[in-house]
């Protein structure tokens, strides 16, 4: 049987195909796993071809990490215009909707190998700095007790949720409205108490 032939498009449309190829691969492979053979093969393309679009492998695993991270962090932007509850509550829904549509990519690119990875480990980074920034500006917008702690409390925040909504139980009725409700929750406990930290009466932090 003769070999597939591959749909004739422009040289963007093909750079996008095969980057979005990429992309739902890593749902099942790290980002070293993933193949430009098999890339290609999907596309109908030869490998050398591939390269035509890209400059090298690593171009080429730079471009669908920056798709993926782009994509994620345009699905936690909210409307500027909104009031600061229905803004937080848009970014915990955007954050909450989008990891849990794509968890098994988003656990190869952003939690997996791909985010201590050199030749993506920059592109990872500043999706989590942006991510980061928009924490701080949700506790501002609430009116709550600026701290030079804040950047590390925004961190530990996004930690505390990506691991909430990457091992929530989607199965159950009302999943994500609760899930959207613990992480609202978790991010008034510990962004809005930065000004009055407690601990366990006797001393400053738990005792033997």
């Amino acid at each position: 049987m003769p070999e597939k032939r591959a749909a004739r498009l422009s040289p963007d449309e093909r750079r996008a195909q095969l980057v979005s190829i990429g992309v739902d691969m890593l749902a099942g492979c790290s980002l070293d796993e993933l193949s430009t053979d098999d890339v290609a093969r999907r596309a109908g393309i030869s490998r050398g071809l591939l390269f035509h679009y890209f400059d090298s492998k690593r171009d080429f695993y730079r471009c669908v990490v920056r798709r993926e991270c782009d994509d994620f962090a345009a699905a936690t932007d909210p409307d500027p215009s909104l009031e600061p509850v229905a803004w937080l509550r848009s970014f915990i829904a955007g954050f909450a909707a989008y990891v849990t549509e794509h968890r098994k990519v988003y656990l190869a690119l952003v939690r997996g190998a791909a985010g201590s990875h050199p030749a993506v480990e920059d592109i990872v980074e500043s999706t989590r700095a942006t991510l980061a920034r928009r924490v701080e500006e949700g506790q501002r917008r609430l009116g709550m007790p600026d701290s030079p702690r804040l950047l590390v409390a925004a961190r530990a925040w996004m930690a505390f949720a990506e691991e909430a909504v990457t091992n929530w139980r989607l199965d159950e009725p009302d999943a994500l409205a609760e899930l959207g409700a613990f992480l609202e929750s978790s991010f008034v406990s510990l962004l809005g108490a930065l000004d009055r930290p407690t601990a366990l009466p006797g001393r400053a932090g738990l005792t033997a």
